[in-house]
């Protein structure tokens, strides 16, 4: 189907505008044309309860926003991951779409702040997903979540890092995890998809960015084969949480985050797989300009609340 009506209108302002290719502006202003766009998530919804903490590391204290909703605790929990490409992107910037998440999906979501590329190349912000995975386990009772409902999500990079902390979650026999939510995942350091030759340019996220994106997190020297960066690339996906996949049809990494999708199906991991048609990438984080990010928000909300009634 063609673009959707309001993305081209959004698309068609955009290339009107004829701004700067975000990788010649460098990683500070990229941030700060990232948090512009913050508003097209709507306003915040309120949530009973929204507290920040600092989870402890020996490199640098981890920062968390953590979401809870009212209702009967000890309650489940999302740890969820913010996209931009390993480089942008904050708690502030998801923090209209964990509001919703939160008090749509009956879990506590504790917001994970990790280190970000270029300041902290790969695996930094792997290693942060990861511990804040592991101390969600561990100290889940000290903000009334239950250590026994524990799911990971995430958009773009989020994705990315969601699907790289259950592959290793695996390997390291926990923390066990209940569910993963990838939404328009970032799974492999590959141009040569037909999304990215058909999607590359015009569709919000371009080419360039994702190439620029790549190399300020893996370095152009890194191993692209290593599936803590490309979990697509993993050789093996069973034993994995059941996922809830959502891509979008005009986004360069469809075909990277629908072959995750597949592989996961064909090693026996219970998957449901949505495309949403007319999108783009980011539309997301759209929902008060796009029915179509309401809808996916919902949808992750019902699929949690399924994974954690299990």
């Amino acid at each position: 189907m063609p673009v959707d009506a309001i993305v081209k209108g959004l698309l068609d302002q955009l290339a009107a505008q004829n701004a700067p290719l975000m990788s010649s502006i460098g990683p500070e202003a990229a941030r700060l044309v990232y948090a512009a766009f913050g508003g097209m998530a709507g306003l915040p919804e309120p949530v009973a309860h929204v507290e920040d903490r600092a989870i402890p590391r020996p490199a640098a204290d981890i920062p968390v926003r953590i979401y809870k909703p009212d209702g009967p605790t000890p309650m489940p929990v999302l740890v969820f991951f913010h996209g931009g490409g390993w480089v942008i992107g904050s708690i502030e910037t998801h923090d209209a779409v964990c509001r919703p998440l939160a008090n749509a999906a009956g879990c506590i979501v504790v917001s994970v702040d990790y280190r970000l590329a270029p300041e902290h190349p790969f695996p930094a912000g792997l290693d942060d997903a990861l511990a804040a995975t592991e101390w969600v386990a561990a100290n889940a009772a000290s903000f009334d979540g239950d250590p026994a409902r524990i799911a990971v999500g995430g958009d773009s990079a989020g994705g990315n890092l969601s699907a790289a902390v259950t592959q290793l979650a695996r390997d390291r026999g926990g923390p066990s995890l209940a569910y993963q939510v990838l939404v328009y995942p970032a799974v492999d350091y590959n141009f040569e998809t037909a999304s990215h030759r058909e999607n590359g340019e015009g569709y919000f996220l371009t080419r360039d960015a994702m190439e620029w994106f790549w190399k300020l997190y893996a370095g152009d020297e890194r191993d692209r084969g290593d599936p803590r960066m490309s979990p697509l690339r993993a050789g093996d996906m069973s034993d994995l949480p059941p996922a809830l996949v959502i891509t979008a049809e005009f986004d360069p990494l469809r075909d990277e985050g629908e072959a995750y999708a597949a592989r996961l199906r064909e090693a026996g991991v219970e998957v449901t797989q949505t495309r949403y048609d007319g999108m783009i990438h980011g539309f997301f984080q759209m929902a008060a300009l796009l029915p179509q990010g309401r809808e996916a928000i919902a949808q992750v909300a019902a699929a949690l609340r399924t994974a954690f009634e299990r």
